[in-house]
């Protein structure tokens, strides 16, 4: 994964603002419905939503800034630095130590030789559980349940992916390396919720002397849609229309996860109205959700003096109070 600044095309000092919209720009450039013939595209889009992920939340881009956390979102583990026995006097010895699959170890020793049993008393304690030296659990494996008889397991080995919003909508697969370096095809449900996590039996870090297995736990994470918002089963869209759309109405083409299809806007449309499209919003377990478009009237990109003209003419011929209620 690049560095998320690079992927959005951003500095490092952009506003929330500008990194949406750099998001937008390119979600909607590079989205695999735009660009149906690219088959890069997905893996681009997918960056491109990662990025996002990152940048788009305030405390992940502090964490990445801080370098707590990777362009992947995954916190980069420290050590434990600058042990010192006797209260850092100068006879002190400086421990790092790592906790992987194979479990906690010292990586390094920096000092005086003293003090070194006394912590590792302490980890022994603390560990135990985790499979410190004195646990009679193999380093990097856990029990199956509590009590010293019962069988060992290897550790679950856990991994994020991100689908786009019509593989939640319709499913699919998608191929993820787990920490353990196997390469799996996932299978993705339709209906799957932002967050959900898929269970793969058997498919994490290797048990000890022939022990089962862990799990392989897939966390699924749904990417911003440049047009969508998901409320549940339900997708919310706006719906730009003309001035001369909302006054007389008309037929306007509105986007579904399944391609456009066509509305009638009744005549005298005010802004704000939503329109309910049944059965175009994701599948969930009682049914499948709608489409909630909702009407903004956009204006002429460039004004037009023959529409001032009119509606001033309007304002004096015409005046009407909308706000009436709100006196």
């Amino acid at each position: 994964m690049r560095n998320p600044y690079d992927v959005l095309g951003v500095p490092r000092d952009a506003s929330a603002d500008e990194i949406k919209k750099a998001f937008r720009r390119l979600a909607k450039k590079h989205h695999p419905d735009a660009n149906k013939n690219d088959p890069k595209a997905a893996l681009r889009f997918a960056e491109i939503n990662a990025a996002y992920e990152i940048l788009g939340d305030e405390n992940k881009r502090k964490a990445f800034d801080r370098g707590e956390i990777d362009a992947e979102g995954k916190p980069r583990f420290q050590g434990f630095e600058g042990f010192h026995p006797g209260a850092g006097g100068p006879g002190g010895t400086h421990f790092e130590f790592a906790f992987g699959p194979e479990g906690f170890r010292r990586t390094s020793a920096r000092g005086g030789a003293g003090g070194f049993s006394a912590f590792e008393d302490i980890l022994s304690s603390v560990f135990g559980a985790m499979g410190g030296r004195d646990s009679g659990v193999h380093p990097g494996f856990t029990r199956f349940s509590e009590g010293p008889e019962t069988p060992l397991r290897g550790q679950d080995a856990s991994v994020e992916v991100t689908i786009t919003l019509g593989e939640a909508a319709k499913g699919g697969h998608k191929r993820v390396t787990l920490p353990t370096g196997k390469t799996l095809d996932v299978r993705i449900p339709a209906g799957l919720s932002d967050g959900q996590q898929i269970r793969l039996k058997g498919q994490g870090w290797p048990g000890p002397r022939g022990a089962p297995a862990g799990d392989a736990l897939v966390t699924v994470h749904i990417a911003p849609h440049p047009h969508f918002k998901v409320e549940g089963a339900n997708l919310r869209v706006d719906l730009p229309i003309t001035l001369y759309e909302a006054v007389l109405g008309g037929k306007v083409r509105v986007p579904t996860l399944d391609g456009a299809v066509e509305l009638a806007i009744p005549p005298g449309t005010n802004a704000g109205r939503t329109f309910r499209l049944k059965g175009k919003g994701l599948p969930a377990k009682s049914g499948t959700g709608d489409l909630l478009a909702t009407v903004r009237i956009v204006l002429p990109e460039r004004p037009d003096p023959e529409l001032e003209a009119l509606m001033r003419r309007w304002r004096d011929e015409k005046p009407y109070n909308p706000r009436s209620d709100l006196a």
